[in-house]
């Protein structure tokens, strides 16, 4: 489109249009032929392919009046809008810069046309004026432009302030009055798209016109429509700086707006309110609306934009917000999960010791709707992000730890796996941390154990009540309730006793019971995961034959331990053992009420009867009751277990220092690293928005306009460079390193691409350099991608001189993480006819690290995921042995996390020491959303041997 720098023309720009190859390119003396005898279908077709060559650099000025005496007389309204077009992009200067003769048959013509009966062309022709810049055609086009500002119909009102707001700030010697004659106009228009149209006009052309119009009328702003109070905002946000001295006028103006009928004028008011001031009555009522919006509000997409404004709104104006968190908190009543967990991590924010109790007891109601109805809202995915919030804020405020677990304790039983998971952590956490409160958790884990039935929460009870027993009566309390849970004695014994039984009721041969207590036959089958993390195989012959004699038990109706344990769910097995050897521990440390012989005999009898229980777990592991045998760890773990219970006399302080005080204080080292770890990064967050002492202060009313413009133009490029993904540090140095050269030093044309990925966009600067004496014509770059890679757009085609260089720009979209290949060629035409040249390029490809970025998750949600998910990879690593005996265990972890983009899960305490063996998890979250675990276990026997291992 042709466009003018002062009063000299300059020469047009032109786009590319690519051409069809299914249609014949039309000559010109085609085209004079369908616009001088075609029917009008013919000459809309001929017009649109002039239009298109036009766009495209060809010379069609011969048909310009050819177009003025076939075409321009039509009545045809689709024509007219095509020939419009044409009217835009037609070359409308001679050689020697001045304007064609031939403009003013356009000029009189469009004159007709704003004078047309038509309200649809004399509206088309009112945007055409828009876009025009030649003020010898628009001189005599100004009255008939003005005299549509009072015609009849909306329409032409709307489109002709609009060409006066055009006309007015490109060429304002044509029309000097317009912003009088637009304020004129908007005093008395009732039209509210009219109105809008001219306060969008003046607040672009003067601002001072605009304001003093809102100055008169701001007591009506309120009661307009939502269309004229957006362009309200618009003003106000444009000429806050300007009119600094109007802003307790703004601000009236935005606090009315505030409580307007429309969901998008409250949302830009709000955004608006915000950057006029930084009073907190200002903040609180910007804030109460974002709640307002989100509450009411029915798209889900809605309510997570609203509330990611809220949270950048409270990250800005620290605790002024706080008070707004029992309004925050109605946000929940929606069933989105996802917009219920934006809202409760901003709850977590917000929440402080005056609130606490208010949020706890908001909290607890919605926990208690997941308990009364399990068909709620998705109860259990929400019920575990209550109990997850719950247990942070217990964690931020120890004074309401004991009102936490009493509710935790009463209803654990009613919880799905995940959320009984969790609270059992919770309680466990808090027995560490609050000695005063375990004597209270112990007493309501004993009550409630018999009605626990999932392996994880008895595995979690198992160990609190193991670890924090101290008394006598406290260790016999818990011992009766284990015996309660475990059921009748010795476990296989009573198994094959109930299973005859069974078999007798049903008329079956007693004689086959003795077959079945027997183990069956492993043949080979496939692996298991089993619930520890290790492997263990299942037979064929032995799941058939396991599943013959649980056929005759019924598994639901045993205490939960006995049913947990014929589940194969021996990793609660080895727990169970471990928490037996510490309770008859604890009870050789102490002294009970009776006797000498009172206390020795009861030892004995809690140590026997430990150690026949350890005994059956290991006998109903090798039975033919299970679906899965005892796999070697646990087999292993209860049989030290056992064997500590049997030399316990002799070494009772070792074994009070490994079974005891050592897993109390390794437990003790985790709480506290976690707690370690959340206190640094809070304090990592709190450095990177921290001002340093000498930082200049800038008050906005003391900067000069000049400053101020500079300030937003500041602010404007880093937005961009954000959007952009260029990160603040990146110079020429880091930029260097993702070149990557394309073709050959001696190739004709040297070719090398700068690689920079921002988000779902690869972005590709290439540098030509032709190395030959020729001008290479039509040199054009081919693209072709392997994997989930979609070229946007094709590179345009240059003619590149001798010895001189061109820059190309490419655009690749990505839709998933993996490792994409680009394919690319160039080819170009040389100085002859049929000289065609092609010079294939080297590969460019993208790793996947670039969309891979550190994140962190809990344990239970790391070993969800684990479970969940369908495949693994193992990589053995065999490195060089000059490479690692340089290298400890713990910096070839750090090698590993660096090359993979991932974080490390678990605590330093757990990675602390020298033992010559190292497992760790580690984690990480792609741009996609998409989750990525790994397991890293390595060792190293000495100094000088390698590290061995695998991921």
């Amino acid at each position: 489109m042709a466009t003018t720098a002062g009063s000299a023309p300059m020469d047009a720009c032109y786009m590319l249009i690519h051409p069809r190859f299914d249609v014949e390119t039309p000559n010109l003396q085609t085209l004079r032929r369908d616009l001088e005898r075609g029917t009008d279908q013919i000459k809309s077709e001929a017009l649109q392919q002039v239009i298109t060559g036009t766009l495209q650099g060809e010379n069609y000025e011969t048909l310009l009046m050819h177009i003025i005496r076939f075409v321009m007389p039509t009545r045809n309204k689709a024509l007219k809008k095509i020939l419009l077009f044409y009217w835009e992009v037609c070359p409308k200067y001679a050689a020697d810069g001045s304007l064609k003769q031939e403009t003013i048959l356009i000029c009189n013509a469009l004159r007709n046309d704003l004078q047309h009966p038509n309200e649809y062309i004399r509206g088309a022709t009112l945007r055409l004026l828009c876009k025009l810049r030649e003020a010898e055609i628009l001189e005599p086009l100004i009255g008939p432009t003005r005299t549509c500002l009072e015609h009849r119909h909306a329409y032409v009102r709307k489109n002709a302030v609009l060409a006066v707001g055009s006309i007015y700030r490109h060429l304002p010697q044509l029309i000097p009055d317009a912003p009088s004659l637009i304020k004129e106009f908007l005093d008395a228009e009732a039209d509210m798209i009219c109105r809008r149209n001219a306060l969008d006009v003046l607040s672009v052309n003067a601002p001072s016109v605009a304001v003093q119009w809102l100055k008169e009328n701001a007591r009506l702003v309120s009661s307009s429509d939502a269309l004229l109070q957006l362009s309200v905002i618009d003003l106000i946000r444009r000429t806050s700086r300007e009119f600094s001295s109007e802003k307790a006028l703004f601000i009236r103006c935005i606090f009315e707006l505030l409580n307007a009928p429309g969901s998008a004028v409250n949302y830009e008011a709000a955004a608006t309110l915000v950057t006029l001031t930084a009073n907190p009555v200002a903040v609180k009522a910007a804030a109460t609306c974002y709640i307002s919006l989100a509450s009411k509000e029915s798209d889900n997409n809605i309510k997570i934009i609203v509330l990611e404004r809220l949270d950048q709104l409270r990250a800005r104006h620290e605790g002024i917000v706080d008070d707004l968190v029992m309004d925050l908190l109605r946000v929940l009543g929606t069933p989105d999960l996802d917009v219920r967990r934006k809202a409760l991590s901003i709850v977590m924010k917000l929440v402080s010791r005056r609130n606490i109790d208010d949020v706890i007891s908001v909290l607890k109601k919605e926990l208690s709707k997941t308990v009364e109805n399990s068909d709620y809202d998705s109860s259990s995915d929400y019920r575990l992000l209550l109990i997850q919030t719950i247990h942070s804020c217990a964690g931020q405020f120890p004074e309401i730890a004991a009102n936490v677990v009493q509710l935790f304790l009463d209803s654990i039983s009613e919880f799905g796996t995940s959320s009984a998971t969790d609270a059992i952590v919770f309680v466990r956490e808090v027995a560490e941390n609050y000695p005063d409160l375990r004597k209270n958790i112990i007493q309501h884990l004993v009550a409630n154990f018999l009605e626990f039935r999932t392996g994880k929460v008895l595995r979690g009870a198992l160990w609190i009540l193991g670890e924090y027993v101290d008394s006598a009566d406290e260790v016999r309390d818990v011992w009766t309730k284990l015996r309660e849970a475990i059921g009748e004695l010795p476990l296989l014994a009573a198994e094959q006793r109930e299973l005859e039984a069974e078999r007798d009721k049903d008329g079956e041969n007693a004689s086959d019971a003795s077959a079945v207590a027997q183990p069956a036959p492993s043949a080979s089958a496939s692996r298991r995961i089993l619930a520890d993390g290790t492997y263990a195989t299942e037979s064929s012959l032995t799941a058939k034959s396991a599943a013959d004699a649980q056929s005759a038990l019924k598994l639901d109706s045993k205490p939960p331990l006995r049913a947990v344990l014929l589940h194969s769910d021996f990793f609660t097995g080895t727990v169970l053992a471990s928490t037996l050897a510490k309770l008859v521990l604890r009870y050789a440390q102490t002294r009970g009420a009776g006797g000498e012989e009172d206390y020795e005999s009861q030892l004995n009898s809690l140590r026997a009867e430990a150690m026949l229980i350890m005994a059956g777990v290991i006998r109903i592991g090798q039975s033919a009751f299970v679906t899965t045998p005892i796999d070697e760890d646990s087999y292993s773990r209860v049989l030290a277990c056992i064997r500590a219970l049997e030399f316990m006399d002799e070494d009772s302080e070792v074994l009070g220092d490994a079974f005891i005080r050592d897993t109390q204080s390794a437990f003790a080292r985790l709480v506290k690293g976690e707690v370690k770890r959340a206190k640094d990064e809070e304090k990592q967050s709190s450095q990177d928005s921290a001002v340093q002492v000498d930082d200049a202060i800038s008050f906005g009313l003391l900067q000069s306009a000049e400053k101020t413009v500079s300030a937003d133009a500041e602010v404007l490029e880093r937005d961009i460079e954000m959007a952009m993904g260029e990160a603040e540090g990146q110079g020429a140095v880091s930029k260097l390193d993702s070149v990557v050269q394309l073709t050959g030093f001696s190739d004709a044309v040297y070719a090398e691409a700068y690689v920079s990925v921002n988000q779902y966009d690869i972005l590709l600067d290439i540098m030509i350099v032709n190395q030959t004496n020729l001008t290479l014509r039509n040199l054009s770059v081919e693209f072709s991608t392997l994997g989930d890679l979609k070229l946007v757009e094709k590179p345009t085609t240059y003619n590149v001189a001798a010895y001189s260089f061109s820059s190309v720009k490419a655009s690749i979209k990505v839709s998933s993480t993996e490792t994409g290949v680009i394919f690319g060629t160039i080819v170009y035409d040389g100085p002859g006819v049929n000289d065609n040249h092609c010079i294939v390029l080297n590969e460019i490809h993208v790793d996947i690290m670039e969309y891979i970025r550190p994140a962190r998750c809990d344990e239970v949600q790391f070993h969800a995921m684990w479970t969940e998910f369908e495949w693994e990879n193992k990589v053995n690593m065999a490195p060089m042995r000059e490479a690692s005996e340089n290298l400890d265990l713990r910096a070839y972890l750090q090698h590993i996390m660096k090359a993979t983009n991932m974080a490390c899960l678990t605590p330093d305490n757990a990675l602390a020491g020298d033992c010559g063996f190292l497992s760790a998890n580690l984690y990480a979250r792609s741009i996609f959303g998409e989750d990525a675990l790994a397991n890293i276990s390595i060792e190293k026997q000495s100094e000088d041997s390698p590290i061995t291992g695998h991921i």
